[in-house]
């Protein structure tokens, strides 16, 4: 028992510090709308592996540590401890989710999806909640629009590009994910 639980936090560490590395490739798209932040990257596919592979629980843990670490080691700047606690730390708990269908490896695309909604909605509750006394007059061509419908403009900016991508690199690791995990 002891040997699995080493496994699955070297495997933890290592697809955390991978998660790492590709939060520095992005396409930064967040600021081009005049918001504050958000890209398109490859981030949560080591954290949707990951919580497929150890489950729910263990997947959570991993997203919260990522996005914790995400926060202090990049420059990144939020308008408080809260929007802090909800951008990073729960959104990328939130990618954990995934894990719903531990070793169900043929459903990688589906846990993918399932990882990026939850994200999507915790960007999406700050956005209402923490976000909406900074939104702008004018967004995207759109004059008095309602703080949900901010929220949901603005993430969907970066969070539609990333779930596609997410679910589609998710669906070509299907085979090599079984082939790498499901060995005796």
């Amino acid at each position: 028992m002891k040997d699995k639980k080493t496994l699955m936090l070297a495997e933890a560490g290592v697809c955390i510090a991978l998660s790492i590395a590709l939060s520095y490739l992005k396409i930064p798209i967040g600021l081009t709308f005049g918001g504050f932040g958000g890209s398109i990257d490859l981030v949560m596919i080591p954290l949707i592996v990951f919580a497929v592979r150890w489950g729910c629980g263990w997947g959570v843990l991993a997203g919260l540590a990522f996005g914790t670490l995400k926060y202090f080691i990049g420059s990144h700047g939020s308008i408080s401890w809260v929007s802090i606690i909800f951008d990073y730390s729960v959104a990328y708990a939130a990618v954990g989710l995934a894990g719903i269908l531990r070793r169900k490896y043929k459903l990688l695309p589906v846990a993918a999806l399932i990882g990026c909604l939850a994200r999507f909605v915790i960007h999406f509750i700050s956005g209402v909640t923490v976000y909406a006394q900074y939104m702008p007059d004018e967004f995207m061509g759109i004059k008095n629009m309602t703080p949900a419908l901010y929220s949901l403009l603005y993430n969907g900016t970066y969070m539609v590009p990333n779930t596609i991508l997410a679910v589609a690199i998710c669906a070509v690791l299907i085979v090599p994910a079984q082939k790498l995990f499901d060995r005796k």
